[in-house]
């Protein structure tokens, strides 16, 4: 696959910190439409600009390196996303891989695997004609679409403030600087960030973004908790006696406890890939609980082992998803501009489902925003951008699903499962549910429980074959990052760790991060917090899941972090 070109300003691509909210003496630059983050929803936003006004100016900022390289998902696409965006997309070569032919759900015990019968799944849970892709390969095909109709794309770019008065209108985004030291000192070499100005900019950093979280609560967005769960995929090169391309298998129970909501899947992807993943909803309440060693615990069951034999591993990374659905869903226009995709949160959580939504939301805000310039506005309130989303079938499909995730987190995974399955069907045969709309009671760090009112958990050394340890499994993200670079993991009160959450909760940092970034070592006798920022997949667990919520997570510089392969 040939590799896009990237157009634009040279500047832009030397980019890291910044504080301020205004341009002050920064090169400014402007454009038409401002983008946040090159994934499945900004870019089908800027594609979709570009289709219907090819005379705007669109440009879209990257933190990766490389698009994609940030990029991580199952993957089952369903494609009635990119058949909206790009009907011909199959004609026109896009990097997808098998289509689904068997999709089956399971319940796990330690020793058994239980597998239902296929009729009885609620046609809210099904996806027909789904193909097993690589998001991360989608992503830069959808780039090179992008280019080729005009889109300005710049890799490297890290937007780390929004240029805005005070709660006025947000009027485009702040890059980071390149080249200061640890200390925030300028570096031989340093580069300050610019200004970029746009009549509307479109959020869409994916899951627990740093701008969104700052814009969500700078203009009262939130209507109720976002909820998250913590993706975990490795990429395996399997025998070809094993390989069944489009194969689908999802997991509930082993090897989660009861209490403690996600589930697993098996993908055989073209190749002779095999996608194997866990996601651990991040409300679990032990804090000795580690999803990483979890991931790798799902791996020894007898029914995932097997194809797991003589096989090489190729990739590991993590990611924060979005699973609070209907309920959680904010307000998506703001003074300036909007939310799409995951920074929303469009995730259909219990079809484990995001990239036609994002797609589809992108669809949504480009005609809204294209409208709008169209009139002569910027900067103001689109009063219709959220409608203009939801109108593409989101709300639809959200709604029909909507208190999956409740059940589960109030009744455990057994009762919550159950409980789910007739309410989708009574809400498919009727229409709607008779629970009506159950809510989220709390955001995910409250449902930590102190150490001593839970058995604590403990897991198996590694083998080097099927299970791994988090450094040899790091190694596999391509980590990029500069040491000498300021830590882009904030504590609000560097004492916290250790006087407040290691005796309360034995400080679940190490255990809760899947990339060794935190550790409690001894220094003099005396426990100390570390924070190894190098090490960071980007996945922003700690942001959501610290109990304190002392963890900040800001965009380091940008290239910084994961280069995925095949993600």
């Amino acid at each position: 696959m040939s590799q896009p070109v990237w157009r634009g300003h040279p500047r832009i691509q030397n980019l890291g910190h910044s504080y301020m909210a205004e341009a002050g003496s920064r090169e400014t630059l402007s454009t038409d439409v401002l983008i946040v983050g090159a994934g499945p929803s900004g870019l089908a936003a800027a594609i979709r600009l570009k289709q219907r006004h090819p005379e705007l100016s669109v440009t879209i900022v990257e933190k990766s390196a490389e698009l994609g390289g940030h990029i991580l998902s199952g993957a089952v696409m369903d494609p009635r996303g990119l058949d909206a965006l790009i009907p011909d997309w199959r004609q026109k070569g896009a990097p997808v891989g098998p289509a689904v032919t068997t999709d089956t759900y399971h319940f796990l015990t330690a020793t058994r695997d239980f597998a239902f019968p296929h009729a009885l799944m609620p046609p809210q849970m099904r996806t027909p004609d789904g193909v097993i892709v690589s998001l991360g390969n989608l992503v830069r095909w959808l780039g090179e679409q992008a280019t080729e109709l005009g889109v300005d794309i710049f890799p490297m770019t890290a937007a780390v403030d929004v240029l805005s008065t005070g709660k006025g209108p947000i009027r485009g985004v702040i890059t980071g600087d390149l080249g200061r030291d640890r200390e925030g000192n300028p570096k031989p070499g340093f580069a300050e960030g610019i200004a970029l100005q746009a009549k509307y900019t479109l959020i869409a950093e994916g899951a627990r973004g740093s701008l969104a979280r700052k814009i969500i609560g700078a203009h009262s967005l939130a209507r109720e908790p976002q909820k998250y769960g913590l993706g975990i995929k490795e990429v395996w090169e399997i025998p070809a006696d094993r390989h069944q391309p489009g194969r689908v298998e999802h997991y509930l129970g082993f090897p989660l406890d009861n209490a403690t909501a996600g589930g697993g899947f098996v993908y055989h992807a073209q190749d002779r890939k095999l996608y194997v993943g866990l996601v651990t909803y991040l409300d679990y309440q032990n804090p000795t609980l580690s999803p990483f060693d979890e991931f790798h615990r799902f791996k020894t069951h007898k029914s995932v082992a097997p194809l797991l034999e003589g096989a090489t591993r190729i990739s590991y990374g993590a990611r924060a998803v979005t699973a609070g659905g209907w309920q959680s869903i904010p307000t998506l226009a703001f003074p300036g501009g909007g939310l799409i995709g995951c920074s929303a949160g469009f995730m259909n959580a219990p079809r484990l489902k995001a990239i036609h939504n994002a797609i589809l939301s992108g669809i949504g805000a480009a005609d809204a925003v294209a409208e709008a310039i169209g009139k002569g506005r910027q900067h103001d309130l689109i009063g219709d951008f959220g409608h203009r989303i939801m109108a593409t079938g989101i709300a639809r499909e959200l709604q029909a699903v909507q208190n999956v995730k409740p059940l589960w987190s109030r009744l455990g995974t057994v009762l919550g499962a159950l409980a789910g399955g007739v309410e989708l069907w009574t809400s498919a045969i009727f229409g709607q549910s008779p629970l009506g709309t159950l809510h989220h009671k709390q955001p995910d760090y409250s449902g930590l429980k102190p150490k001593d009112t839970l058995p604590p958990k403990t897991y198996s050394k590694p083998d080097g074959k099927l299970t791994f340890d988090r450094a040899s499994s790091v190694y596999l993200a391509n980590i990029a990052h500069d040491e000498d670079q300021p830590v882009h993991l904030r504590l609000t009160d560097p004492a916290v760790p250790i006087r407040d959450n290691l005796p309360k909760y034995g400080e679940p940092a190490p255990l809760y991060c899947p990339a060794g970034v935190y550790e409690v070592a001894e220094e003099g006798g005396a426990p100390v917090f570390r924070i190894h920022a190098a090490n960071c997949v980007h996945c922003k667990t700690c942001d959501i899941k610290d109990p304190a919520q002392n963890i900040t997570w800001v965009p380091p510089e940008g290239g910084s972090g994961p280069n995925y392969a095949g993600m």
